[in-house]
């Protein structure tokens, strides 16, 4: 039986010595010589993920101005920043749209910018116009402030993403007779395509499925620089069922992470526009596995023929909060460009980019190989309920 812990992964990591593999690279790998004789061999498993995550935004000081001011409206470029934080601290949300954009009028125009597109340009190093209002106080007494901002000149800027990284979602259709404008894309009447987002087989919740290597205080590629994840994220629900492979049937577990904005490009956080529904972020994202034991291993050998979305319409299902699942259908067959629905095929498509995520997988692949980033073990355990009763809430245990 195979055991290693994270200090031990770590020590070969920096000899040079630790084998690093993507969970792409690990399916064959495991159909060749199985999980034990894998697990003896390989130290670290690295995922990815590039897609739409909505539930993204940054906490940045925007630093005091002379004399000083309690900023309790800030916009950006146009995009108001939540200002209720403290004096000079906002919250840029990437799904935050100007007043003048066409989806406060419920009409379904061009969406060009938006909270993600300036955290793009933050990132880039692209000069942004600060606008800042107050009411001014004794110890604030500055009431207006316009100005031209580069995210180096910042104190502090880090992203922190309530929801992303989810485990499955829905793949989207459309069974009304009239065309929808949603967050997953523009659906065809009559099901006439069929969207879906998420990276499949190299998705780090599907190789890590009851969260045993992954937690507060787990070390990731984030924005393509280091973060952290840093609790359970909003809308955790990983009591769905699951198969033998630990796969959740429905949308589970999501995590809210955190990391340096000043650390991050552009090639990896890109603001989005979706016509008649509104912008949000794309979001690179990769999670490194240690190889604890064979078990890790046989999970994180899952392919995509043997992962499974619900297919949902989203004309009536899914905005009555029902959800109720049409079909399930294999990552294998989304990508494949095509699925059947109550036996109607149904071209399909990406709002994730498999490229992006295999891209991620392979940097993080890269930094450990060279030494450059380490491993870290989570300081507990997100929860996990539903699933298999040995790896629930036990608590990490880095030899296990």
């Amino acid at each position: 039986m195979v055991r290693k812990t994270v200090e031990e992964i770590n020590a070969k990591i920096k000899a040079g010595k630790a084998v690093v593999v993507t969970a792409e690279e690990l399916i064959p790998m495991v159909r060749e010589q199985g999980s034990e004789e894998t697990a003896q061999n390989v130290d670290v498993i690295t995922t990815g993920t590039f897609g739409p995550m909505c539930s993204s935004g940054a906490f940045i000081n925007l630093g005091h101005p002379v004399p000083r001011m309690r900023m309790t409206k800030v916009q950006l470029n146009g995009v108001e920043a939540y200002a209720g934080v403290a004096a000079v601290d906002a919250y840029l949300g990437a799904t935050q749209i100007p007043e003048t954009d066409p989806a406060n009028k419920n009409f379904p125009g061009e969406f060009n910018y938006g909270g993600g597109h300036v955290l793009e340009d933050l990132v880039a190093g692209k000069e942004v116009l600060l606008e800042a209002t107050s009411y001014g106080t004794d110890c604030y007494p500055r009431k207006k402030l316009e100005k031209m901002i580069r995210l180096e000149d910042l104190p502090q800027a880090f992203l922190f993403n309530p929801r992303n990284a989810y485990q499955n979602y829905n793949v989207a259709v459309n069974l009304s007779d009239q065309t929808l404008y949603t967050y997953m894309g523009i659906l065809k009447p009559n099901m006439g395509n069929a969207n879906f987002s998420t990276a499949g087989q190299l998705s780090p919740l599907f190789n890590d499925p009851y969260y045993r290597t992954i937690g507060p205080g787990t070390k990731i590629f984030l924005g393509g620089g280091v973060g952290f994840v840093s609790w359970h994220g909003t809308q955790h629900n990983p009591g769905a069922p699951r198969d033998e492979n630990g796969i959740p049937a429905s949308p589970a577990g999501t995590l809210a992470v955190i990391g340096d904005l000043k650390q991050m490009s552009p090639r990896w956080l890109r603001g989005i526009s979706y016509l008649g529904y509104g912008v949000s972020l794309m979001v690179g994202l990769g999670i490194p596995i240690p190889v604890l034991d064979e078990d890790v291993v046989k999970f994180a050998a899952v392919s995509d023929d043997e992962i499974f979305a619900p297919v949902v319409d989203y004309s009536e299902s899914y905005p009555q909060g029902l959800g109720q699942v049409l079909e399930k259908v294999s990552y294998a067959a989304l990508r494949s460009g095509e699925i059947t629905v109550n036996g109607k095929v149904v071209p399909t498509a990406p709002l994730s980019s498999y490229y992006g995520a295999r891209q991620i997988a392979a940097a993080l692949k890269e930094w450990i190989r060279k030494g450059e980033f380490l491993l870290t073990a989570p300081a507990f355990n997100i929860p996990c309920t539903g699933g298999n009763p040995d790896y629930g809430n036990l608590g990490f245990q880095s030899g296990s």
